[in-house]
């Protein structure tokens, strides 16, 4: 399916750090203004035992929950889980405006191999994206685990991995005139930290993915590689510099961005179900 750009805009151009979730038990969508008001009441017992989030200011926060239908990929998908946070100030007027503090979303796109060898009384959400202060994260986490019995684990992205995203964001058509395609690397036992950035014309690294991919739709371990090896190769040509021998931590195109941290930014909306489908496998492999 393809999700309504205009209800998934403010999803784009944000830094999100991705968890993996296991199945949660006994979740009711019909049950989600209920699930706020318990999530907010927690929130503000937490703060009162003084583990406030902003020192010496007096929020009330606000706590909404909503589906978003449009992120899913198949019929056995769950419609995306939207939490809200947002607060207001005692001392501001009652007219002003709430501030959002924090965002999260729980998702499964393409998530069949999860949802379907799960028993009833469960909701497959495997995927959960944060944007906003880790205070935060840790308390709705916490409320989350012990209300739905879920784990929640932070999702690192390996270098192969990034590799494969780089491989496919760099080979997709854009309807303007795209960025730079980015690969940072780390250069290991060094006394001193080292990074080594290396960008590519967004032209070329799409005509050299043309060349690579031989069949289209289709990405193989094997044509990754030669990608990866056709770009270390010109690296090495011009600098002296084996690539291959450092880590591969971050990979930018004008698709989307990720980082080795579990951190990644969508900028394309039109290939937001893609990358949340990698995404999403990516935290069941890690659930699995």
């Amino acid at each position: 399916e393809k999700a309504d750009p205009q209800k998934t805009a403010f999803l784009l151009r944000k830094a999100w750090t991705l968890y993996s979730v296991t199945p949660l038990y006994r979740f009711r969508r019909a049950r989600l203004r209920e699930y706020a008001r318990l999530l907010g009441a927690f929130i503000a017992a937490e703060k009162q035992k003084g583990l406030a989030v902003e020192v010496g200011v007096e929020l009330d926060i606000k706590v909404a929950l909503s589906s978003l239908a449009d992120l899913r990929g198949s019929e056995l998908d769950q419609a995306a889980l939207l939490v809200q946070l947002s607060s207001r100030s005692r001392a501001s007027s009652r007219n002003s405006e709430d501030k959002p503090v924090w965002s999260g979303w729980f998702c499964s796109v393409f998530g069949d191999d999860l949802s379907k060898n799960v028993p009833e009384n469960f909701t497959c959400l495997p995927l959960f994206l944060t944007h906003g202060a880790e205070s935060y994260t840790s308390l709705v986490g916490s409320w989350f685990q012990k209300t739905f019995d879920c784990c929640f684990r932070r999702l690192a992205i390996s270098p192969l991995n990034l590799s494969w995203m780089v491989a496919m964001w760099a080979g997709c058509k854009l309807d303007r005139a795209a960025s730079a395609v980015e690969l940072v690397f780390s250069v290991p036992r060094l006394s001193q930290p080292l990074d080594i950035s290396y960008a590519i014309h967004p032209e070329d690294a799409k005509a050299l993915w043309d060349t690579v991919q031989k069949t289209p739709g289709e990405i193989t371990q094997e044509e990754v590689d030669v990608f990866m090896d056709c770009l270390y190769a010109h690296f090495h040509r011009h600098f002296k510099i084996h690539l291959s021998a450092a880590k591969l931590v971050k990979v930018s195109t004008a698709v989307a961005s990720a980082h080795c941290d579990g951190i990644v930014k969508i900028l394309q909306s039109q290939y937001l179900p893609g990358v949340l489908m990698l995404l999403t496998e990516l935290a069941i492999s890690q659930i699995q």
